[in-house]
């Protein structure tokens, strides 16, 4: 198998530096990043089935020129509102198939739209594999197969101040807490307000009670859009400390984080502040809960999951394994999808178990 990594000198690809090449079945791992330097760097630690190379993702003919060839690419160029159209484009011309850990909900909306083309192309797109989305959407799907007739589903994350992201991940925190977002609200899509809906979601420890808000992820518009019947579903999403949270809503509000040049501007700005306001203890982690609400054998019912690590950690680690199981075959549907019309949730979140994401699920439980 020969496996592309696009922005593979990101913060968040980190966790899989060492481990795509120890798969026995990768015979050739491209490390492929506007950073050439850190990418040649990397490659020649990490040993000969390694290979680097300068990409742009703004250039379609080059990036088409890199992908062909490869078994799968492995996407983290961010931020994804800007590029995800585009590699996936790139990608259904290459012929390549594409998993990524893309997590906006306009790239997801503009990707999705290129199903028929990569459809009949043979290519295999899995757009948001991360933790949110990601193990967010497979965990939904467990919760709506569990009970007869499930209603509502909640989907709720916190990221740590403390986490190191890398400033795509900052532009997208400004993008997602500024503008509108879709939410599913009585049986239908509804623009919301990013920033509004706040309320406190109680997260396994250490995080424990948590402010979240209204943001701008995927979730809410593919989860009933594939799991069918469903009345409700919702994506809240804050930082510890919530303050954070707060400011960037109150620059989207002023205008500030409107368009991307903006977001580029202030975060050269804010960058080299943030790290004066670390916390410590859980703030260098992230963490994540689903709820799902509705009835079985005739009760109500309410069964819950949640997940809680290291950022990078519980995003890499369900890329790299969609990535595997997509360039070995085991998927089979072709077309674009997000995790939970692509995955089944008992077949995929062992194997990220097995790589130490921790997750909880509760399934014994009646609806208050």
């Amino acid at each position: 198998m020969k496996v592309i990594v696009l922005g593979a000198g990101a913060a968040m690809a980190v966790p899989i530096w060492p481990l795509l090449g120890a798969e026995p079945d990768v015979e050739k791992v491209v490390l492929a990043d506007r950073d050439i330097k850190k990418v040649r760097s990397l490659a020649a630690r990490l040993g000969p089935k390694h290979e680097a190379i300068q990409i742009d993702a703004a250039d379609h003919s080059s990036l088409v020129a890199a992908l062909r060839g490869h078994d799968v690419a492995m996407g983290y160029i961010g931020p994804f509102y800007r590029f995800e159209e585009g590699v996936v484009r790139a990608c259904i011309e290459a012929g390549t198939h594409y998993v990524s850990i893309a997590d906006d909900y306009d790239s997801y909306l503009k990707v999705e739209g290129l199903h028929e083309q990569a459809s009949k192309a043979g290519v295999t797109v899995i757009s948001g594999l991360g933790n949110s989305p990601g193990l967010t959407n497979l965990l939904a799907r467990k919760g709506y197969y569990s009970m007869d007739t499930p209603e509502r589903i909640h989907i709720a994350w916190t990221g740590g101040s403390d986490e190191e992201v890398g400033p795509a991940n900052v532009k997208h925190v400004m993008h997602i807490f500024e503008g509108r977002t879709l939410q599913w609200l009585n049986g239908a899509e509804t623009f919301v307000d990013c920033g509004s809906g706040e309320k406190e979601v109680e997260f396994p420890e250490p995080f424990g009670r948590q402010t979240v808000f209204y943001t701008g992820h995927a979730e809410s518009v593919s989860v009933p859009r594939n799991l069918k019947g469903l009345r409700e579903v919702t994506l809240h999403g804050g930082v510890r400390p919530t303050w954070v949270a707060r400011l960037a809503i109150l620059l989207g509000k002023l205008g500030v984080t409107t368009s991307h040049e903006r977001r580029e501007v202030l975060a050269r700005i804010l960058a080299p502040v943030m790290s004066a306001f670390k916390l410590g203890g859980s703030a260098d982690k992230s963490v994540f809960r689903i709820d799902v609400y509705g009835s079985h054998q005739g009760k109500p019912c309410h069964h819950w999951y949640a997940g809680i690590g290291h950022i990078a950690e519980i995003t890499s680690y369900p890329l790299l394994e969609g990535a595997l199981m997509v360039g070995r075959g085991e998927i089979q549907q072709r077309g674009v999808f997000a995790a939970e019309a692509a995955l089944d949730p008992d077949v995929f979140l062992p194997r990220v178990q097995r790589r130490g994401v921790t997750l909880y699920f509760h399934e014994d439980e009646q609806a208050p």
